[in-house]
This record gives structure tokens, sequence and C-alpha cells, in this order.
């Protein structure tokens, strides 16, 4: 999904991801079914979504613990 949807990505913090994405149905559509499923295994994970403009904007927050769970999730979108 990333490699077709990402606009761009912003690390606000060490435990604070934002991702632009295509505002596509489909690609909300996959996000969101991306993220629940990641939410079941990963209960410490937090995603919001919001919009900007034609943008889908996805939020993802750790506790600073996980910080590094984030940097892998940063490195594989820009991949």
């Amino acid at each position: 999904m990333f490699a077709g949807a990402l606009r761009g990505l912003q690390r606000l913090d060490s435990a604070h991801l934002r991702l632009r994405l295509d505002g596509a149905a489909e690609v909300e559509s996959t996000a969101r079914d991306l993220t629940s499923r990641e939410t079941s295994c990963c209960s410490f994970f937090t995603f919001t979504f919001g919009r900007t403009g034609e943008d889908l904007m996805l939020d993802v927050q750790v506790p600073s613990a996980h910080a590094a769970v984030l940097d892998g999730l940063a490195a594989r979108t820009m991949t």
C-alpha cells in the first residue's frame, strides 16, 4: 500500500509519525483494514485518521518505550 499511496512522511517526535496518503476511497479502506489488523496484534499502536484537502492523513503513535518499532515502520514506508 505504501509504495503506491504514500505522498509524504513527517516524524513529529520519536513516538509520533504522520503519513500523508493518497485520499482515494480504496486507499482509505486498505489503510483502515491494515491498522485494524495491526492493533489486534500490537495494542501499543494508536492510529488516527484525518483529511487535509484530498489527502488522507494517518497519525501513528506509540509509547516512548516502543519508538524503535516506529523507526522500523518509517523505514519500511520509504522503501
